[in-house]
């Protein structure tokens, strides 16, 4: 039965570069402003009539309309400005009304829609028998496949609330009979669910920022530990910059503890890749570092274990992560320094400038080499000194809008200006990535964590966190 709607106005036809583009709709519809358009989708709109001129918006602007006497029309027309769709629910995916065939006796065909939509239509009904009605669920799901964002209303039959009511619960903003409408009643149905449709898109994001919200708060906890230095006089601070947009965390992870026989041990790594498997694979590492590190393991030997734990868990053979561990004297005088394909770290010794540590002795990032092992190097601390690790986040920003990278020679004298100003501690971390992001032109594109460890001249055990 043919849909009773004005008949439609003239339109611009589609674009040639549109007509075979998905319809997916991942942007919104258009807002109100500029009026609304509606698309029908049924198979006779040249013999519709609502008996009044015109549809209008809650401005008492004329409701644009659009018509498809079929699902590869109506994807040809559900542009971004469309904002509601009106589906014959007796239209079937071949462009003719169910009706019809049923009074003829003739077979209803397939639909060309996904065989998983048919499938959990027909086990949704005790009668197989009720072919139109299996169909008319199909195409819905199918429009609302293609139009996820878009607000749709669905026409039945007068008195069949029961098949209208089940197009709701399938997703339909509401349903109309065919006979009772008029053009007052459709353009206030048409507005309401356009506006019920924004606010359910607008919960679903709302609902989606929450739960991300909650799972970087688990990341968080695990990537970005509280550290345990107790009885330590070391003095720690550290700063984290996610690359992703959007992201809280990235690969990027760090950790300190104190054994029991006085040796602070301090790790920083980055996890190849910028994604939440890569951000959970630092997760894991992190924790196995502190867990073989209480446990008594250090140097090569945990190195080793590491190595062992992410061929274990990481998604595919490509990952890799590099490392950077450095076991601190009880006296704080010395240290012992491993690197696995990790920038070499920072050291200002009392009031001399800053100076990056032997770079020569590094061993291959984790997960490169079955059979790799990571040499010591011995480092002399001194007295009073400040030690920064940090990922090669902060070093492979661009200065300026040329190609040339910040580098470790850049980061060394930005280091070196700042503590000339007075700069230590939080201030100081802080400042070196607020001026990589500048020199960047913007948020840098990987991920940047950086640790500090400060020997003050004081003997008092304090630190920060």
């Amino acid at each position: 039965m043919p849909v009773p709607v004005p008949r439609q106005r003239a339109i611009p036809a589609v674009e040639s570069g549109q007509a075979g583009a998905s319809p997916e709709s991942a942007r919104p519809p258009a807002p109100e402003t500029a009026g609304l358009t509606l698309l029908l989708i049924e198979d006779d709109p040249a013999g519709s009539s609502l008996g009044v001129p015109q549809l209008l918006d809650s401005a008492g602007n004329p409701i644009r309309v659009r018509t498809a006497r079929n699902l590869t029309e109506a994807e040809r027309l559900l542009t971004d400005d469309v904002h509601c769709i009106l589906l014959d629910l007796a239209l079937s995916a071949t462009g003719r009304p169910a009706g019809d065939r049923t009074a003829r006796n003739e077979p209803e065909p397939a639909p060309d829609i996904p065989d998983d939509a048919n499938k959990e239509n027909k086990e949704g009904k005790a009668d197989e028998s009720a072919g139109p009605a299996v169909d008319e669920l199909a195409t819905l799901r199918h429009v609302l496949g293609m139009a996820p964002r878009h607000a749709v209303l669905a026409l039945t039959a007068s008195g069949d609330a029961e098949r209208g009511a089940e197009a709701v619960r399938v997703g339909a903003q509401d349903y109309l009979f065919r006979d009772e409408l008029d053009g007052r009643l459709l353009s206030r149905t048409i507005r309401y669910a356009v506006e019920r449709k924004r606010a359910d898109v607008a919960q679903a994001k709302l609902t989606e920022s929450r739960l991300r919200a909650q799972e970087n708060a688990r990341l968080e906890r695990g990537l970005l530990p509280t550290p345990l230095l107790d009885g330590s006089q070391l003095r720690f601070a550290a700063r984290y910059r996610p690359g992703r947009s959007r992201a809280l965390l990235g690969g990027d992870f760090y950790d300190t503890v104190r054994t029991p026989d006085g040796t602070v041990h301090a790790m920083i790594g980055d996890v190849c890749g910028h994604g939440p498997d890569e951000a959970a694979l630092g997760v894991e590492l992190r924790i196995a570092w502190r867990a073989l590190t209480l446990a008594g393991l250090s140097g090569d030997r945990l190195l080793s274990t590491l190595q062992q734990v992410l061929e274990h868990e990481r998604a595919d053979d490509e990952i890799f992560a590099t490392l950077c561990t450095v076991d601190i004297a009880p006296d704080g005088r010395s240290a012992g320094l491993y690197l696995a394909g990790h920038p070499s770290p920072l050291i200002a010794r009392g009031d001399h400038p800053a100076e990056l540590l032997p770079y020569d002795n590094n061993g291959p990032a984790l997960g490169l080499l079955p059979e790799a092992r990571w040499p010591c190097q011995q480092v002399e601390l001194g007295g009073a000194w400040s030690l920064m690790l940090y990922t090669d986040g902060l070093i492979e920003g661009r200065v300026g809008d040329g190609t040339r990278r910040l580098g470790q020679d850049g980061m060394l004298e930005m280091v070196r200006r700042q503590r000339a100003t007075g700069l230590r501690g939080d201030g100081l971390l802080e400042a070196a990535v607020r001026e990589a992001r500048e020199l960047n032109g913007g948020d840098l594109t990987d991920d940047v964590a950086v640790l500090l460890l400060d020997r003050p001249t004081t003997t008092a055990p304090a630190h920060t966190t």
